[in-house]
């Protein structure tokens, strides 16, 4: 049950990064600008949220 435990965990995790990514990508280009978020600082932070 264990490992089924762990698969359950990692695509929950999975799920929410694709989520917050989705989030980030979906803000204006201005917004990003403003922000300084390209595309690759885009998923550090998606990644950085979620895994830690």
């Amino acid at each position: 049950m264990k490992t089924l435990t762990s698969l359950a965990s990692a695509a929950r995790k999975r799920a929410a990064y694709r989520r917050t990514l989705a989030e980030l990508d979906g803000l204006s280009d201005k917004v990003k600008a403003d922000l300084n978020i390209d595309a690759n600082r885009a998923r550090q932070m998606a990644h950085d949220a979620i895994y830690g």
